[in-house]
């Protein structure tokens, strides 16, 4: 799986950062019941055949728990699109999220040129995640982020490669908490893979689900 790069933002600073061991979830000794029920939660979700996860070494000092996915959307050996969502948690709190839990995320996919010269598409794309969210039912607070359009032209050498356009969706957002203080981690999982999808493309997972628009004039798959 092509696993996403780049620098996310989570509200209090990069993900720049070393990352952990897949089996260390933080430095905060034994994690405290409401980390491991989100984390097992985000194991448990089910998604669309699409999308493919695994888990991946979280970010440290970011907090004193985090656990890590990567995931891609998979048509054939191909990759449409492909990222990575962070759970972060702080049970002493945290001023910025404004609770003790945080969802960290980039999301990026290729768009024909076109498509990414349109003034009206980081908009576009960024309410495709706050729908995807309320879509799904979901409360959450303090949210940020940013919508990125990066294009790449081949000279030289490469001159007969196409004209390349990528975009990014980095975000990050606190979810509410329920009943012994975890979130409900799989239906925010689950929420996002929606966005994940829309970025790549896909039609809507379910007939009649006004909430996906798909991407038109998209790229072909990308070789993974």
């Amino acid at each position: 799986m092509a696993a996403a790069q780049g620098r996310l933002s989570d509200g209090a600073g990069g993900m720049d950062e070393r990352k952990e061991s897949e089996g260390d979830p933080g430095q905060g000794g034994a994690p405290p019941l409401p980390f491991r029920t989100a984390v097992d939660a985000l194991r448990g979700a089910r998604l669309r055949p699409q999308i493919e996860v695994d888990p991946t070494p979280a970010p440290k000092r970011l907090a004193p728990y985090a656990y890590a996915l990567e995931a891609a959307v998979v048509d054939g050996e191909e990759d449409l699109a492909d990222g990575r969502l962070v759970l972060l948690h702080d049970p002493a709190g945290h001023d910025g999220w404004r609770g003790t839990f945080r969802l960290v995320t980039l999301v990026r996919a290729e768009l024909e040129p076109e498509m990414a010269a349109d003034p009206l598409l980081p908009d576009v794309c960024w309410s495709w995640l706050t729908g995807a969210l309320t879509a799904r039912g979901l409360t959450y607070g303090e949210p940020s982020g940013t919508v990125t359009r990066a294009s790449s032209h081949y000279f030289g050498g490469l001159s007969e490669r196409p004209a390349a356009s990528q975009i990014e969706i980095r975000a990050s957002w606190t979810p509410r908490e329920g009943l012994g203080g975890a979130p409900d981690t799989a239906a925010h999982l689950v929420a996002w893979s929606d966005l994940l999808a829309q970025v790549a493309g896909l039609p809507p997972a379910a007939a009649g689900d006004a909430s996906v628009v798909t991407l038109p004039q998209r790229r072909g798959p990308q070789s993974r």
